[in-house]
């Protein structure tokens, strides 16, 4: 055995991975290089642009900062469990409709930050969201649209408006 790497199991998107991984990879390198899911990108490499954002257990973390082995025994949802048998989620959709996205790099981890948020959250203010996406860089949309399309997300999956 190696003394750099140690073996994991990760379940990810519903479906258990075992690897033997070095003990500084990342987790975002872990998702995108092991297992080749592109979904989570890599922006600034110090957790400030939130690019790189996934769900372990259920809370946004930052895959940039996380290591894989600190995944190892946990759930990690990536922005490809979203879409349910490919059809768009609520959020996704509002995100398409609302035009939430220009260049779309920092679309996943948005995704996934709202994701929990709405979750916990199911009747949020405009001022809740702008908070949740504070912690998120985009350079493209001037955040309106991505609020807008929180909002009317929130509403679908209280189920008082239509998608």
């Amino acid at each position: 055995m190696n003394p750099r790497t140690r073996a994991i199991t990760v379940k990810v998107n519903g479906v258990a991975h075992t690897r033997d991984v070095e003990h500084r990879m990342t987790l975002a390198d872990f998702l995108r290089h092991e297992l080749g899911l592109t979904g989570t990108h890599v922006g600034c490499e110090h957790g400030v642009c939130g690019a790189c954002t996934v769900l372990v257990d259920g809370l946004s973390m930052r895959g940039c900062l996380t290591l894989a082995v600190q995944a190892d025994g946990r759930e990690v949802s990536t922005v490809e469990s979203l879409a349910a048998d490919g059809a768009l989620n609520a959020l996704q959709q509002a995100f398409h409709a609302r035009h939430g996205l220009q260049c779309g790099f920092c679309t996943p981890g948005i995704l996934m930050t709202l994701t929990e948020f709405l979750r916990d959250h199911p009747r949020p203010t405009e001022a809740e969201v702008r908070e949740v996406l504070s912690g998120h860089l985009c350079r493209c949309t001037g955040y309106q649209n991505l609020v807008a399309a929180a909002l009317d997300a929130a509403a679908v999956i209280r189920g008082e408006a239509n998608a």
